[in-house]
């Protein structure tokens, strides 16, 4: 019974192992139009890839909730979640981020031929996720507050953008998805947000005062995320992600303010 929640967090591994599959196939193509045009088109399977990391992250909360409950938490579970949370949430995210710099790029002339070197900033995105990992396993994590944006919230962020590719009719968001130099921007800000000390919001309720903002700013974040996604499609992810930033931001300033008034 015991090893249950591993189970869910071996779940989680083979998500985003899956994930990884349907981003390398069959990769990006290039066809002809109706006027002898090229058109690079992305794989289809990578709108799979994004469903299978926000599956992962459903699971990523439940083996800890069963691990709780069953009082089964262990040494193990906890270094096998940050092992599985690499793979589904940062490599699997690196890999969508890889692939938009190589349709990016193949916009251009002989695209498809750009060295590789100008596609290796995508797994700054791992490699980030994997120093947080590390940094949080070492410092025992804190139940108000995280440091840095968390691996999964990064993760799902960078999994929406296949979807906003995939389903958006404005020819803004596609000019903004095939411009090699807002990727080399989302990576840069993904990677450091994850290796920052930026107090981040942790939503983990214990009936205090503190709570009470928590649950004002859990509902204010679901609004502005429902309304957004309503106007903007997939793309009221990303504003979501950023409400996220500046209500933890807001939190840490309001909890100090109360800490200083007692």
């Amino acid at each position: 019974m015991k090893q249950i929640p591993n189970i869910f967090t071996l779940l989680n591994l083979l998500l985003g192992c899956m994930a990884l599959v349907c981003l390398l196939q069959p990769g990006i193509t290039i066809q002809a139009d109706e006027y002898a045009q090229n058109v690079v088109i992305l794989p289809e399977r990578m709108v799979w890839a994004s469903c299978l990391i926000a599956a992962a992250a459903v699971v990523d909360f439940l083996d800890g909730m069963v691990a709780r409950w069953m009082n089964a938490t262990s040494e193990i579970g906890a270094q096998l979640d940050s092992l599985s949370d690499v793979v589904s949430f940062g490599v699997a995210p690196g890999m969508i981020a890889f692939q938009f710099l190589r349709y990016s790029f193949a916009q251009e002339p002989n695209g498809l031929d750009i060295s590789e070197i100008w596609l290796l900033p995508a797994f700054l995105i791992p490699m980030a996720g994997a120093y947080r990992l590390a940094r949080f396993n070492v410092s025992g994590g804190n139940s108000h507050e995280f440091t840095g944006v968390p691996i999964p919230a990064i993760g799902l962020w960078l999994a929406s953008f296949p979807l906003v590719n995939m389903f958006t009719s404005a020819v803004w968001q596609f000019n903004l998805l095939s411009n090699q130099w807002f990727w080399y921007g989302v990576i840069l800000v993904a990677s450091y947000l994850m290796v920052s000390r930026l107090p981040m919001l942790a939503f983990k309720f214990s009936g205090d005062r503190a709570s009470r903002i928590k649950i004002r700013y859990l509902i204010a974040l679901v609004g502005i995320s429902a309304i957004a996604g309503w106007i903007l499609g997939w793309l009221g992810v990303s504003v979501g992600f950023v409400t996220y930033l500046a209500l933890s931001l807001l939190y840490k300033k309001n909890t100090h303010d109360l800490s200083g008034s007692n």
